[in-house]
């Protein structure tokens, strides 16, 4: 009885034998399981690694490709932006698929983060203001002039002036262009879709006539709005009636005109340079004619339907520029500027303030033995007491920026400021007050 059958015995022992092996295959199997999926694991690994390091050597092949000849400057507060080579009037090729940009600090189309360093310095002395802020809405500005329509709306509780779809705009001023000015103003565009017409442009123009007959020597830029295309904006030079040049920018600016902008024009003689933000769209050395010119706004091709391909432009100026701050401070000792900008109410500087910033500091590098007072003014906005506080904070401010970003020696410059208390213009206009909100640096 205690004798199993010889064959049911054989059977009982392949069964434990297989129950063994199955409980081993199961534990293998588990073991295998897990460094597979660590394995797998490792594979995705290594692959997202391959795919970033590729994407950033693309980035960086493109970027070095287009900029090959730009250098960040030192002491600069942030990087030099990307700028495509340039053809022989230095305004970009005419690849349609050109080159995109960005918000500066925003990411472009293909994920990039571009920040850019803007050479653009205001002109310190002003010589034409408008922030539309004292006319009614629905009003045509009063220091505007025009041979089509346009009137004031009111967007976020601000005063914008409307351009209409086939317009000139001239803003009036009281005296002749010089030789070296800037234009600034902020432009909001809305309603721009795939139906925007690639024959609609804002045009920015210098000409011989100061009203609106045709004239025989100008130069424009022309900046479309159009979206389904890339930009089809172009540069051109007339002398004597004359076509000199004309060439596209070549750059797609689609993702920066469409929406709030800052555009900025700067002329010296006849070098004409014009920004979109912190963008340089265009720099052509010999664009502008040697005449007595009037900058006007051209709109053409825009449709007139409500909500569709809106333009609207405000906090207009227009400033004197070429100063010689180096020559300015060494031999008389003092300078004053306007063009070092604060944000409103506060001690935080502007990045257009940089330009001017920059220059004081090499003119401290260049002279090492030179020690200055930076002093602050504000206008009359406001009571005294917070003024004069405000005032002695810009002016540290600056300081703290030669310092910190320009590596002048902190011992060699003291601060002072003097709020509203000594006013160079009329605080009861608006030219007057930016003329007050300044900053002077004197040698000590």
């Amino acid at each position: 009885m205690n004798k199993l059958h010889p064959l049911l015995r054989s059977s009982l022992i392949a069964i434990c034998l297989l129950g063994g092996i199955a409980e081993m295959n199961g534990q293998f199997l588990k073991k295998l399981g897990k460094a597979a999926e660590r394995a797998a694991e490792r594979t995705v690994e290594r692959r997202v690694e391959n795919e970033t390091a590729e994407k950033t050597d693309q980035a960086l092949d493109s970027i070095f490709e287009r900029d090959s000849g730009n250098s960040q400057e030192k002491g600069s507060p942030m990087p030099e932006g990307i700028d495509p080579s340039g053809d022989e009037v230095g305004i970009g090729g005419q690849s349609e698929s050109g080159p995109t940009i960005g918000e500066s600090g925003e990411k472009t189309g293909n994920g990039r983060t571009i920040v850019r360093a803007s050479d653009f310095e205001p002109g310190a002395v002003p010589i034409f203001q408008d922030d539309f802020k004292k006319d009614a809405q629905g009003d045509f500005p009063a220091q505007w002039d025009t041979n089509g329509g346009g009137d004031i709306v009111l967007i976020d509780g601000d005063n914008w002036f409307r351009l209409g779809g086939t317009s000139t705009y001239l803003p009036i001023t009281k005296e002749a262009l010089p030789e070296n000015y800037t234009i600034e103003f902020d432009m909001l565009t809305q309603g721009l879709d795939q139906k925007t017409s690639s024959q609609s442009f804002i045009t920015l123009i210098l000409e011989d006539t100061p009203l609106f007959q045709k004239p025989r020597n100008f130069a424009m830029v022309e900046l479309s709005p159009c979206q389904f295309i890339s930009s089809r904006g172009v540069v051109e030079k007339v002398i004597d009636g004359e076509r000199q040049l004309r060439n596209e920018i070549g750059k797609d600016y689609r993702p920066l005109i469409d929406g709030q902008s800052r555009i900025s024009v700067a002329v010296n003689k006849t070098r004409m340079r014009v920004w979109m933000n912190d963008n340089k769209l265009v720099d052509v050395p010999r664009l502008v004619p040697e005449a007595d010119l009037t900058f006007k706004i051209l709109t053409r091709g825009l449709r007139d339907d409500p909500n569709l391909d809106e333009i609207y432009i405000t906090n207009f100026r227009i400033g004197k520029a070429g100063v010689d701050n180096r020559n300015k401070l060494i031999t008389e000792g003092r300078m004053s500027t306007n063009a070092i900008q604060f944000e409103s109410g506060s001690d935080a500087l502007k990045p257009e303030s940089y330009p001017i910033i920059r220059e004081i500091a090499g003119v401290l590098e260049d002279n090492p033995d030179v020690q200055i007072k930076i002093i602050g003014h504000t206008d009359s906005e406001g009571d005294d007491g917070s003024n004069l506080s405000l005032s002695k904070k810009r002016a540290s401010a600056v300081k703290t920026s030669l310092e910190m970003q320009y590596g002048i020696e902190g011992n060699r410059m003291v601060t002072d400021g003097k709020g509203e208390t000594e006013p160079v213009g009329d605080n009861e206009s608006l030219e007057g007050r930016a003329e007050n909100r300044r900053v002077e640096f004197v040698k000590i």
